[in-house]
């Protein structure tokens, strides 16, 4: 097996959205925030090559939306998926299988693409299922008036319609074991319904994706939690339940949307949970 980070682009966001009802005077230490109160945010996506399998987790915004769309996010930076697989000898069409661990637009809006005039969406990776879950699924299709910005259709409606939409079993309990792509998922619901989180072994080492759950090094605290979850109290739990498991297996936790730490691991402390040490993906598979 062989792990890759690919940046999809970087953007911005409001830093209050991001911490929710967390004081500026304490985010800002680890997030600090432009003139307009945004912050830094990646959109950094992870390929696992795995055999014959080459299966790309989560991918970006995407480029179909309008200016007046994208201008809401202070694009920057000038990664692309195309360009960040291209630098580890890949092409989109060499994908097997795109896995998204939620279907907000910063997390699948790549997936999807304008056909060649323009006149409709195609599969971006034509090679590829997109892989979700049941509930997940009815809950981006049938859309909260919270989330309803969120879940866009044009990213959502044409991978069934493309015949390459396949689901990821339920479990139990949190964590289903072994999934469809070999790797176990952490599932959370705080953030948006099932929500998955791949932990993927390598080399004795698990490597865990954690999307929304925890964004960047500074929601490492309980209480920080984004306003934009829809369940915050639930989060809060999911939260406190992975960051000890976290910390007692010394898990690797790869952040997609901290836009200057790419890998970090965890230690208890007197004051919970917190940061142990920040890596590359590179230091820890080499």
């Amino acid at each position: 097996m062989k792990l890759y980070p690919i940046n999809s682009g970087n953007f911005k966001l409001d830093g209050g959205a991001m911490f929710g009802v967390v004081p500026k005077s304490l985010w800002q230490k680890t997030n600090p925030a432009d003139t307009n109160n945004m912050i830094d945010i990646a959109a950094r996506c992870l390929l696992i090559e795995d055999g014959n399998r080459l299966i790309l987790i989560d991918t970006g915004m995407g480029n179909k939306q309008s200016d007046k769309f994208f201008g809401y996010y202070y694009l920057w930076g000038d990664d692309t998926i195309d360009k960040s697989l291209k630098q580890h000898g890949f092409h989109r069409d060499d994908i097997t299988d795109v896995f998204m661990t939620h279907l907000h637009f910063d997390h699948c809006g790549g997936s999807i693409q304008w056909n060649n005039d323009r006149t409709g969406y195609e599969p971006a990776f034509k090679n590829a299922p997109f892989w979700s879950n049941h509930d997940h699924w009815q809950w981006a299709v049938r859309p909260n008036k919270r989330e309803k910005a969120s879940f866009l259709k044009e990213n959502i409606l044409p991978m069934q319609d493309s015949g390459q939409l396949k689901f990821i079993s339920l479990p139990e309990k949190d964590i289903l074991e072994k999934s469809e792509l070999g790797f176990d998922v952490f599932f959370a619901n705080g953030h948006t319904d099932k929500q998955m989180l791949p932990m993927i072994n390598y080399n004795g080492k698990t490597i865990v994706f954690m999307a929304d759950l925890i964004p960047t090094v500074g929601h490492l605290p309980i209480p920080f939690v984004m306003g934009y979850d829809t369940r915050p109290l639930l989060t809060l739990d999911e939260k406190e339940r992975f960051l000890n498991l976290a910390a007692d297996n010394n898990y690797y936790l790869f952040l997609e949307h901290d836009a200057h730490n790419e890998i970090i691991t965890v230690q208890h402390t007197d004051k919970g949970v917190r940061l142990k040490d920040t890596f590359t993906l590179n230091e820890i598979t080499e």
